[in-house]
């Protein structure tokens, strides 16, 4: 993990690995900042979303009991996100490096569309 202190409040860049570890611990609340579309399309299970065009640092959950780590497409976007909430008083927050498309690439389970039926399936590469 990555770490950098921006004017007293402390960003940070999770891997993959860490987020998935970290979910898998219960430690992290992972939420997807891309748009309600991508999301229905496919995700990261358990992830919540928040999309950009919505995004309220105001409205982000408490971080007494999970830290947050924003999530993306890539990682531009939380990247962005996660900068927007520090700079609006959110004191820590994370992103994950690369997003969800290094999410899929690393061949971590998610949440997809199956295409014959339009329902949602998981997939575990």
């Amino acid at each position: 993990m990555k770490t950098e202190t921006v004017d007293g409040a402390t960003f940070e860049t999770w891997t993959v690995d860490e987020v998935h570890t970290g979910m898998a611990e219960g430690r992290i609340v992972v939420i997807d900042v891309r748009t309600p579309q991508e999301y229905m399309f496919e995700h990261i299970e358990g992830a919540l979303l928040m999309p950009l065009a919505f995004f309220a640092p105001s409205g982000l959950p408490g971080q007494a009991e999970k830290q947050i780590v924003l999530h993306c497409g890539s990682g531009m976007r939380s990247e962005k996100m996660a900068r927007l909430a520090m700079s609006q008083g959110i004191g820590k927050i994370a992103h994950m490096e690369g997003g969800f498309g290094a999410w899929k690439q690393a061949g971590k389970p998610y949440i997809g569309t199956n295409m014959g039926t339009g329902a949602p399936q998981r997939v575990a590469p």
